[in-house]
């Protein structure tokens, strides 16, 4: 069929494919994982940088 002589190969040729498969949907389903964080990461970096501002114009 594939050459595949040796059930060796085939095992090979099969975790290949079942590897690849594998990491497509690992990304798929993690895709947009973590965004909520990054986004109270900035609006806490945002009200650090307006407090540092203010304390700059009282100095």
């Amino acid at each position: 069929m594939f050459g595949l002589q040796d059930i060796n190969i085939f095992i090979v040729l099969s975790l290949c494919i079942a590897c690849s498969i594998f990491c497509v949907v690992y990304g798929y389903r993690n895709w947009n994982k973590g965004q909520e964080k990054e986004k109270d990461e900035m609006t806490e970096e945002l009200l650090w940088e307006q407090t540092e501002d203010k304390i700059n114009n009282v100095l």
